[in-house]
């Protein structure tokens, strides 16, 4: 009997690949936690990266107990305000919008009714929902880049963040709590833990197939390229399938990175600032966030973050012991 081979069919990559509609983040699901009642994410602005010296803790590591060099994003993070409590209720459709209570002087901030249309509300009145079925509790948070002298705007972003831990009853007197009020990056997550990391990556426009997909060049006696498919499939069936390799929308893609630790969380941005400034942002003044290693987008860009959903069973999630911070000047000053 012959060997009998099925080579992978199709294109792992993603797809498709087209603009992302908008520049923040769109989270579709939150990952279940024990523990009190706690906000699942946040957000906040990428400054730049730079380098650290860190103690490394893996026992098995060649390097174990020794000074390593690891790179770092550095991303401020300055308080969000919670605008609204938002509950869910169970349906044969799943999750449904049960209804909302937006905070009272949530139409009082101009800078919020840029984003979304706040109609004049009253004090906050849960009443309705307490003999409702409520099956989630979210709520509706927004930045403060007018903190932030990197970026250059003063509308925020509006998003929905999930509240995890406890049971129904505590998340909604959790939800009560913080309505209206400031959260900042240490109600999310304290040092050390490992989150996920959602953000619009860098767009680099209509680009050919070979930088788009890595696909080999043509030999030299092709005529007339090198830089083409040459090959758009088979005869049947009679169009073109979308796993062949074409031109198209490079990066502006909305992408997730599982599992970054969070190194450390400062509020001094003078730790942490260049001399002359991060390249294309300046200096950071609010709370910062070094997460290990890097994260999509370019400068400026809005990044969000969420418990992490996939976390190895093995995770170490111990503070990281800091040595050194690079403020090397990054313009040559």
């Amino acid at each position: 009997m012959p060997q009998t081979r099925r080579p992978t069919k199709g294109s792992r990559a993603y797809g498709p690949r087209k603009r992302a509609k908008s520049q923040t983040p769109r989270l579709d699901s939150w990952p279940e936690i024990s523990g009190a009642p706690k906000i699942q994410g946040f957000a906040g602005y990428k400054a730049g990266m730079t380098h650290a010296f860190v103690v490394d803790k893996r026992a098995k590591s060649t390097t174990s107990g020794m000074e390593v060099q690891v790179p770092v994003t550095v991303i401020e993070v300055p308080p969000m305000k919670i605008a609204a409590v938002r509950f869910y209720e169970n349906t044969i459709l799943g999750l449904k919008t049960a209804g909302e209570v937006w905070a009272a002087d949530a139409d009082v901030d101009p800078l919020l009714k840029r984003r979304v249309n706040v109609p004049k509300r009253g004090e906050p009145d849960f009443g309705k929902f307490d003999n409702m079925d409520v099956e989630d509790v979210r709520v509706l948070a927004y930045t403060q880049p007018k903190l932030v002298s990197g970026v250059p705007k003063k509308v925020p972003d509006l998003m929905e963040l999930r509240i995890g831990g406890g049971n129904v009853k505590e998340r909604i007197e959790y939800a009560k709590g913080i309505l209206g009020k400031e959260v900042t990056i240490t109600d999310f997550a304290p040092e050390g833990a490992l989150v996920d990391v959602i953000a619009i990556t860098t767009g680099k426009g209509f680009q050919g197939v070979t930088k788009r997909w890595g696909v080999k060049l043509l030999s030299h006696k092709n005529s007339k390229h090198r830089r083409g498919i040459a090959n758009l499939g088979p005869k049947r069936p009679g169009y073109v399938r979308s796993t062949v390799p074409q031109a198209g929308q490079m990066g502006y893609h909305q992408r997730t990175e599982l599992n970054k630790k969070i190194m450390k969380v400062g509020a001094d941005g003078k730790e942490v600032n260049p001399k002359g400034g991060f390249l294309n942002y300046g200096e950071i003044r609010n709370t910062y966030v070094l997460v290990h290693g890097s994260v999509p987008g370019p400068t400026k860009r809005l990044i969000r973050f969420r418990d992490a959903a996939r976390i190895p069973a093995k995770a170490d999630t111990t503070a990281a012991e800091i040595t050194y911070v690079s403020t090397q000047s990054q313009q040559g000053a």
